[in-house]
């Protein structure tokens, strides 16, 4: 059952913005694993789950080692260095980046797993992303702001 439930939490923390152990707790009951608040925070103590910033102000919990945090810092680094200016046409997402920076760029963006961003391609200075829909899109930009910001 553990081996199972702990599944389950890596799936549910990948693919949803969970903030609380007690959210946490009310998904695992609503699929059938009868947890407790001890157990729960148990989990995220043997999983090493860690809260990281959603880029909207809040927070949310991911399954991060050391050398994730590390990769993380560098691709916001990445991000800082090359990024110029972004716009968007509906679900599209334009970034323009300094010459010779985008496909580093859009492979920063792409290695920070932003569940909205489809795909994207890159040119010399130029990076478009297909994003889900038009406020993931506005939600993607703001989060692309706030890492600017830090």
């Amino acid at each position: 059952m553990k081996k199972s439930r702990h599944q389950r939490i890596r799936e549910m923390v990948e693919q949803l913005e969970i903030e609380t152990q007690e959210e946490l707790a009310e998904l695992l009951k609503r699929d059938g694993y009868p947890v407790t608040q001890a157990t729960v925070s148990r989990d995220i103590r043997e999983l090493k789950l860690s809260k990281i910033p959603t880029g909207d102000g809040r927070q949310k919990y991911a399954i991060l080692t050391q050398s994730d945090h590390y990769l993380n810092d560098k691709y916001i680094r990445v991000l800082k260095d090359g990024f110029i200016s972004m716009d968007m046409a509906q679900n599209i997402l334009v970034v323009k980046t300094v010459s010779g920076m985008a496909m580093a760029v859009a492979a920063a963006l792409d290695a920070m797993k932003l569940k909205e961003i489809v795909g994207s391609i890159a040119g010399d200075d130029t990076i478009m992303m297909a994003v889900r829909t038009v406020e993931d899109t506005q939600q993607v930009m703001e989060k692309i702001r706030n890492m600017l910001k830090d």
